[in-house]
């Protein structure tokens, strides 16, 4: 398949904008559902016209918010048939979007309240005051979307492997990165300088694979995979193909392949799926997890 580019300078001012604007549906779907272990329930997922938050219910409605990428829209509706929707266009500052976000969840019955501030990202201003991120390109998100999408698929046929407990493929508006995890029950060490949110994430020991978008620290999309705990010797093992490699990340490493290398590709499913193989037999290696309990025993 054709991948498109995606060049982080290009479409930063965009990719911000959309982040903080997931951020606000993010929270309310963090708002409006029961917990779930590893912060499962506040996470969006992608759909066949773009990302959404779904399963979320106030005051006994059944209701969800959907970012319509094919017409770039955001669509409220209601189990009980109710509907609304906004615009997505360039100018629409994460001010106005949380105001017409408010708004749409008053019109259906549903005005759920959130933590109106960035979380984990390098931003402060409250929402309800951020007139400085307002870019849309049209273009630059339907590229995204068709490289999540694409992420996401090879995913799910990497996750058909795997009979231990395994997250959702996740769209994480935190940090808006696309990811899933697997997990072998063990419970991992307490961190106690570790945030709630960290505390929970990393409570069972779990390798993760992912996709993001770029940032300031890497300017560049990319596929990724970490283990945590992270063994000794993880980062002595090779990853494949030759061009991915591990970088420090905080306390730890990632394993990290540029979008752009997989997109080169005669079969980029292969090739990423091959990179996602090499990051699990790393961590599974390393950290003595028993691969073969593990295992599917489905034929492929």
């Amino acid at each position: 398949m054709n991948l498109p580019p995606l060049p982080y300078a290009e479409w930063e001012p965009t990719k911000t904008t959309l982040h903080l604007w997931s951020q606000i549906v993010g929270k309310v779907r963090l708002r409006a559902t029961p917990h779930l272990n590893q912060w499962w329930n506040a996470a969006l997922h992608l759909t066949s016209r773009g990302f959404a938050a779904h399963g979320m219910v106030h005051d006994g409605i059944d209701f969800a918010l959907e970012f319509d990428l094919i017409d770039h829209h955001l669509v409220g509706s209601t189990a009980a048939g109710r509907s609304a929707a906004f615009g997505l266009v360039d100018g629409l500052s994460v001010a106005a979007f949380y105001a017409k976000t408010t708004a749409l969840l008053s019109d259906l019955g549903v005005p759920v309240h959130i933590l109106a501030k960035p979380y984990g990202v390098p931003i402060e201003t409250p929402f309800a005051r951020d007139e400085e991120h307002r870019s849309y390109d049209r273009d630059a998100v339907r590229r995204w979307w068709e490289i999540a999408r694409f992420t996401a698929d090879t995913l799910t046929d990497f996750a058909s492997g795997f009979a231990g407990k395994q997250s959702p493929v996740n769209l994480y508006w935190h940090s808006f990165d696309l990811a899933m995890g697997r997990f072998n029950g063990k419970l991992a060490p307490p961190k106690p300088e570790a945030n709630l949110v960290e505390r929970e994430a990393y409570r069972y020991d779990v390798i993760s694979f992912g996709f993001w978008a770029g940032d300031a620290n890497v300017p560049a999309p990319a596929y990724y995979t970490y283990t945590a705990p992270e063994p000794p010797t993880l980062t002595t093992q090779q990853l494949r193909p030759e061009q991915a490699t591990w970088v420090p990340s905080g306390a730890g490493h990632l394993g990290v392949l540029p979008y752009d290398v997989v997109r080169a590709t005669a079969d980029p499913h292969a090739t990423l799926l091959d990179f996602y193989a090499s990051g699990y037999e790393a961590g599974t290696r390393t950290a003595a997890w028993d691969v073969a309990a593990l295992a599917s025993r489905f034929p492929d």
